[in-house]
């Protein structure tokens, strides 16, 4: 919860760096141009929170004070719950011992949904639930060979992992994730891992209630596939995340536009190699991440774009090279523009290559609005799992 105290403007040019700065405008308009789409389709919507891990960004995004909300750590699940929201789905391969938290989680009220995709988690739930209380269970479809799930037409482990847990857990339905839509070089590429990941989560569904069972939820979702499906036949929901404040990496598949990232850190020039075309600032991957995924795409950003205190961003000034506490700022490889003559003390705005990654390193937001040199609240994120 924003603190009360916190709410005083403060200049941008006075924060201590490096620093989360969030631009509540972009957001706002990131969280609109979804939810508009989706109302307009005339299907479900469940974001996905494991961006943000903040209440007030949650309160933003979510349909409802209660959810419907996506979470990818049982840590998110329960800071949520102590927040107000109950409808929630773990989006996530359940591990056996982590069951202890989600029945202590439903015992105080939560409607908590797990997700598993093999016989031995199947098992587990179905050991600790009871008929009079199934723990609802959504089975993860590989609809890409990205990561985890089971393969659609596999209809013997479908239906095997489903009367496992039938009659003690609740066989909600299907889930998939289009991981691979990340990996799209076209709008075309886009909107067939959108369709892919529909008709992979639809014919699983399709063979389950072939078989017996209900499967009454249907649901996909990444920010690529979420904002390029053409149809949404046969699904009920769909989950996104990192839409709500995009990054370098969603603008390099034509997911959003430079203008869309909401999310940008604040850091201070100390230093200059000149000889060497190089800026220092105060933030490294520390305050960065690691996360280097413009590097496969067809402009590779380094470890961020920098940007001036309003935003606006500069010519072709990446962070080349980071090392922990140390950024390394110079022109793009191959670029004619100018290294800009910035002084000890100049502070400036880097644009992140991962939302979530660069998030991660800090413990708030500090948010302005478009166009403003200050900041007029604090919102607090958590971490950990």
């Amino acid at each position: 919860m924003t603190d009360p105290a916190e709410t005083t403007p403060v200049a941008l040019s006075t924060l201590q760096t490096p620093c989360l700065i969030l631009d509540e405008t972009r957001m706002n308009r990131n969280i609109a141009r979804l939810t508009e789409r989706l109302a307009t389709a005339g299907v479900g919507f469940r974001p996905h929170l494991k961006t943000p891990k903040s209440i007030d960004v949650a309160r933003h995004v979510m349909p409802q004070p209660t959810g419907p909300a996506t979470v990818s750590t049982l840590r998110e699940a329960e800071q949520f719950f102590a927040h107000g929201v109950r409808d929630i789905t773990y989006a996530v391969g359940i591990a056996p011992d982590k069951l202890a938290r989600v029945q202590k989680l439903r015992a105080d009220g939560a409607n908590i949904t797990i997700v598993i995709d093999n016989i031995d988690q199947a098992r587990a739930i179905a050991a600790l639930s009871a008929p009079t209380n199934p723990i609802p269970v959504l089975i993860e479809i590989d609809c890409d060979g990205h990561r985890s799930g089971v393969k659609p037409d596999d209809a013997a482990l479908l239906c095997a992992i489903a009367d496992i847990l039938v009659p003690n857990a609740h066989l909600a339905g299907v889930l998939t994730h289009a991981g691979e839509s990340y990996s799209a070089k076209s709008i075309a590429d886009l909107e067939a891992a959108a369709e892919q990941e529909r008709v992979a989560a639809v014919l699983a569904a399709t063979i389950l209630r072939g078989a017996g069972h209900a499967c009454e939820v249907v649901s996909v979702g990444s920010s690529p596939t979420a904002h390029f499906a053409k149809s949404y036949d046969g699904v009920t929901e769909v989950r996104a995340g990192v839409f709500v404040f995009f990054d370098l990496f969603q603008a390099g598949i034509n997911v959003c536009r430079i203008d869309d990232i909401a999310l940008s850190v604040l850091t201070t020039v100390i230093g200059h190699q000149r000889e060497k075309g190089w800026i220092i600032v105060d933030a490294g991957w520390m305050a960065m991440s690691r996360d280097r995924g413009t590097a496969g795409q067809a402009v590779d950003q380094g470890y961020g774009l920098a940007c001036t205190l309003d935003g606006t961003p500069m010519d072709d000034l990446i962070m080349v090279g980071a090392n922990q506490e140390h950024g390394i700022l110079a022109i793009r490889p191959g670029a004619d523009a100018r290294l800009p003559d910035l002084a000890v003390g100049s502070k400036l705005r880097i644009l992140p290559n991962h939302a979530c990654a660069t998030a991660a390193q800090h413990g708030a937001y500090h948010v302005c609005r478009s166009g403003e040199d200050f900041t007029h609240t604090t919102w607090s994120r958590f971490a950990g799992w």
